[in-house]
């Protein structure tokens, strides 16, 4: 049986998914939609959400696509994109893909096709963003609690460098969406300015990456890459304070942009002058743009971003269950997300409608029933109980294996769960160095992406953590 155009598109996709991690799937090419194949011309015709979309695919991905369109359609397909480039009025440009090209067709391995890291700054133009492309200006719901950072923000993408908003510091409680909301100014940017160099990073990261750089004797290096950048956005970096080095390093990276007229984004958990540990002479610069405060949602600013999540996942949830989650997620937008996913899963799985008894029992594990935080010694109590062990054997010398990896988990949930700077859980826990506490995390992290059972395993005692609280 010959296969329509669209049936071999959808194998194309199903290539794609074996290739590259489940994110990229999500985040780029889940959003294709087929358009149309002309046999004649040999054209394929395909959909893209945005300018910024079809560029990052034709810079980072066109020998993947060549790849898998040779393989499911044959040789010498000219690839075309259509371009949404304004969803509210519907407006679209196609614009073509680079020439096609004979392809010496290798099997399709499981192996992710990779992009440059952020270290890699030989080439200017080969830098990937970063950027979480689901974050976006058009899911960021506006309310009272929101207005002004979203609208500065969008300024700041529209208009980056300009003296007034630079730098933008945004603070808030966990939850209130920084990381959503500087996220979308990055893609914003990007989409208006695709020459401009825009670099999303955590502030654990970069850190990671300047002891990596201290440790191969590249700090240099690793600072003229930062300085090439025209919007730096740094997420959380309330976790520098005592980071001495760190912070020095990110003085004179701050500096060199700020002179060239570079715009600076900075998320934190809390304003400048709450930042223990950094210098004045860091915090007069934070403070020097503009600071704005990004507070929790109220009640019918959480119905409105769950009534938006419903509505671009195409889930039917009843108004009364809607309004109890929005009551109890205690005005976290994360939480929000985590409890319509889990009832998404839930619906799906068991074949069952959402309606409030589901939803109790899903929000009983999803969301914190009070604000008593989590301590270190609560996370050690915790991740020793699970795997068996006593708290005087991981805060021992010992390297044996079960105890190594517990005392990296008890870290990297530390560092997740609390407030705490590094060297300070270090101390906690067997008073180790704010270096061990980096690396730990950095391996713990690299460990989730390529165990499932692992990550199967540490969502199982972070859900102790939320049924206790």
């Amino acid at each position: 049986m010959v296969k329509t155009p669209k049936a071999l598109w959808d194998d194309c996709l199903g290539l794609i998914k074996e290739i590259v991690t489940e994110q990229q799937y999500k985040s780029l090419f889940a959003s294709i939609v087929f358009e149309k194949y002309d046999d004649n011309s040999r054209t394929l015709l395909v959909q893209v959400p945005s300018m910024y979309v079809y560029e990052y695919l034709e810079q980072y991905y066109v020998h993947l696509l060549s790849k898998v369109i040779f393989r499911c359609y044959g040789q010498r397909i000219k690839l075309t994109y259509r371009v949404v480039t304004d969803k509210e009025h519907n407006l679209k440009q196609d614009v073509e893909g680079d020439d096609p090209v004979d392809i010496d067709l290798v099997p399709v391995s499981g192996r992710a096709n990779k992009t440059p890291t952020v270290l890699d700054a030989a080439v200017p133009q080969d830098l990937n963003p970063q950027l979480d492309l689901h974050k976006t200006f058009q899911t960021f719901i506006e309310g009272a609690s929101n207005k002004l950072p979203r609208t500065v923000g969008l300024s700041v993408a529209e208009h980056p460098g300009k003296q007034t908003f630079n730098p933008l510091f945004v603070f808030g409680p966990s939850g209130c969406g920084k990381t959503h909301l500087i996220n979308a100014i990055g893609i914003k940017c990007k989409e208006i300015y695709s020459k401009k160099r825009v670099l999303y990073v955590s502030a654990r990261l970069f850190q990671v990456q300047y002891t990596d750089a201290v440790r191969q004797n590249k700090v240099n290096e690793f600072i003229q890459f930062y300085q090439t950048i025209d919007v730096l956005i740094v997420d959380d970096i309330q976790e520098w304070a005592t980071a001495t080095k760190t912070l020095d390093t990110f003085f004179h990276i701050f500096d060199h942009l700020f002179r060239y007229g570079k715009q600076i984004i900075l998320a934190s958990d809390r304003p400048p002058v709450d930042l223990l540990g950094v210098k004045d002479r860091l915090l007069t610069r934070f403070a020097c743009g503009l600071i704005a405060e990004l507070e929790r949602p109220n009640e019918q600013l959480c119905v409105d971003i769950l009534t938006a999540k419903c509505r671009r996942n195409g889930l039917k949830i009843p108004e009364d269950v809607i309004r109890f989650i929005a009551e109890t997620a205690n005005g976290s937008v994360r939480d929000l997300e985590g409890v319509v996913n889990s009832l998404m899963a839930y619906s799906i799985v068991y074949n069952s409608n959402i309606d409030m008894r589901l939803a109790e029992r899903v929000i009983k594990r999803a969301v914190k029933v009070d604000n008593k935080p989590l301590t270190v010694d609560d996370i050690v109590e915790k991740v020793c109980g699970h795997y068996g062990v006593s708290q005087q054997q991981v805060f021992s010398r010992s390297r044996k294996r079960d105890y190594v990896l517990v005392r990296q988990v008890s870290m990297y949930l530390a560092q997740k769960y609390t407030k705490m700077p590094a060297s300070r859980i270090g101390q906690l826990i067997g008073g180790r160095d704010h270096s061990t506490v980096i690396h730990s995390c950095s391996t713990i992290e690299q460990r989730l992406k390529v165990d499932k059972s692992f990550l199967s395993e540490l969502s199982s005692i972070e859900n102790s953590f939320k049924l206790k609280k």
